[in-house]
């Protein structure tokens, strides 16, 4: 169940990040901030949209947007992530999953016929006031980040 709603203020959270501090949504008032949740660290599919929202960081931020990747692996799984594809932006560590259920993306899903809970990969654009203007949930990656930045451009 999603508590975040379109054009509603986002409730404000704090996460552990990889710049080594407690970094807020409210850190980022006055820009816009796209957040993808993905469902972990150094998978194939995750690692493509994290290399290409890197691919992209210049163009979001001469658009005054700030780009977070959250998930719930923990902040040393974050930082070899990062360092492996050299990625320009902050990770949040959500291991205890509270903001991926704020944000309604933690899901019971199925593989091989097998179920079990993980992130369901979702975007979210919030404006410069907090407000959630755009979501985007069971991301499919290849064009996602040129679609996300397409809509920025035209608000």
């Amino acid at each position: 169940m999603s508590n975040v709603q379109l054009e509603e203020k986002v409730q404000d959270f704090t996460l552990p990040a990889t710049n080594g501090k407690e970094v807020s949504l409210s850190d980022f008032l006055g820009k816009k901030v796209v957040i993808y949740f993905y469902p972990k660290d150094m998978t194939p599919g995750c690692t493509k949209e994290s290399c290409e929202f890197r691919d992209f960081n210049g163009e979001y931020s001469r658009l005054n947007t700030e780009i977070i990747g959250i998930s719930p692996d923990d902040l040393e799984s974050h930082n070899q992530f990062i360092a492996e594809h050299e990625l320009p932006f902050l990770l949040l560590s959500d291991v205890d999953r509270k903001i991926c259920e704020q944000f309604g993306v933690w899901k019971l899903k199925e593989k091989n016929g097998n179920q079990f809970y993980g992130v369901e990969r979702s975007t979210f654009l919030i404006d410069e006031q907090g407000t959630l203007v755009k979501e985007w949930r069971t991301v499919q990656v290849d064009g996602h980040v040129e679609d996300v930045l397409t809509t920025i451009r035209q608000l």
